[in-house]
């Protein structure tokens, strides 16, 4: 029970003290007589009060009491719930008139108040009449107290006046109406909370997985670094490869001494220039020599290189035509110069303080040196 309804209960307590306390000294065989008393406060008067009740009704139906009161500022009325119990006055007095107050918890009492400078309040009883017989019968309604409270907290009760009703019989058209068979029982809806969930975890787990799936294709899919090129190889290897797939290529066999000698000798100038770090196929003969004094430690096999290069230089240019023997002979000596070129690192030595020296040098064989030729590659 609410604030609000603990407050109806308590004016309409209050009312039915005040309304049945003449019937409490009346004698106790005439319980007909009480009747609702009013108690007003000394010095007030009656407030007005508007009271409609209907003429016609039906027996079994609810008809309602509607009072409008107009009072002072600061008092308000009580009743609006009147769950009175069964054995009160009250009570009796209406089932003795053939009325009865429904649940309030189906049909609840109705309490409207207006602000103002005139305030009023609209009370709403619903009340239920039934009739002892069938039939159309005339109830009259007793007078009903109504509690009022005022700003002091005086309590005083005011009472309605008695109404006269109609009651017709809900079967008054029907007079062998036959009993009309149970309503055919109502869809009940229920909710299934585990379905509710497992249809929700299962949404979200397919917006899960197509995210993923996505989310891994894409991965997949993604661009990639391409793999390191393996290392180059060293030029001594790739050199000697080449000379030995000339020398299987049958070109001195064939004749072709003037291209052997070519592709021998560039050979040699592409090997010189990548083994001492320059484009030996670009450079002149003069250029290539130049460049191999620069370099420290000199190279020890020089003198041969130079008598190597001037000799391609005389059959390129020169028109010099070679013999099946020279041929072969310029492609050991092509052999040669990069076998003694190939560089070789020392075993670390202790220098004479006791310290490990463990710097790589390069190591070419030596060779006599040979008499420079003359001529060269112009």
């Amino acid at each position: 029970m609410n604030v609000r309804e603990r407050a109806l209960w308590l004016g309409l307590t209050a009312a039915t003290l005040g309304a049945s306390a003449p019937a409490q000294a009346a004698p106790a065989d005439s319980p007909k007589d009480a009747r609702c008393v009013e108690r007003l406060p000394s010095g007030r008067s009656r407030p007005p009060m508007d009271e409609r009740f209907p003429e016609r009704g039906t027996a079994g139906h609810v008809t309602e009491l509607v009072v409008t009161i107009e009072h002072l500022p600061g008092e308000r009325v009580l009743p609006g719930d009147l769950r009175v119990e069964a054995s009160s006055l009250e009570a009796q007095r209406l089932e003795r008139a053939h009325f009865i107050l429904p649940d309030a918890r189906s049909v609840p009492p109705r309490l409207e108040r207006e602000e103002g400078d005139a305030p009023r309040t609209t009370l709403t009883v619903p009340l239920v009449p039934l009739p002892p017989e069938a039939g159309r019968h005339e109830l009259v309604l007793p007078s009903i107290p109504i509690a009022m409270a005022r700003a002091s907290g005086e309590v005083f009760v005011l009472c309605t006046s008695e109404h006269t009703i109609t009651v017709e019989d809900p079967l008054t058209n029907h007079p062998d109406a036959p009993p009309e068979p149970n309503p055919e029982p109502r869809r009940q809806l229920e909710v299934w909370a585990t379905a509710k969930e497992a249809f929700l975890i299962g949404a979200a787990a397919l917006v899960l997985g197509a995210l993923l799936a996505w989310l891994f294709t894409w991965w997949r899919r993604r661009p990639r670094a391409a793999p390191p090129p393996p290392p180059p190889r060293v030029p001594w290897e790739v050199a000697e490869e080449a000379l030995h797939d000339l020398e299987r290529a049958g070109l001195v066999a064939a004749g072709r001494f003037d291209e052997h000698f070519e592709r021998v000798a560039d050979v040699i100038r592409e090997y010189l220039g990548r083994r001492y770090g320059f484009d030996g196929l670009e450079c002149t003969s003069r250029e290539t020599l130049r460049v191999l004094r620069a370099i420290t430690p000199p190279v020890a096999y020089l003198p041969q290189i130079k008598s190597f290069l001037q000799q391609a230089d005389l059959v390129k240019f020169a028109r010099l035509t070679p013999s099946a023997e020279e041929c072969t002979d310029f492609l050991e000596r092509a052999r040669a110069i990069v076998q003694r070129t190939i560089p070789s690192f020392e075993p670390a030595t202790h220098s004479a303080d006791g310290s490990t020296d463990t710097s790589s040098t390069s190591h070419e064989t030596p060779e006599a040196p040979e008499p420079p030729e003359e001529g060269g590659r112009p």
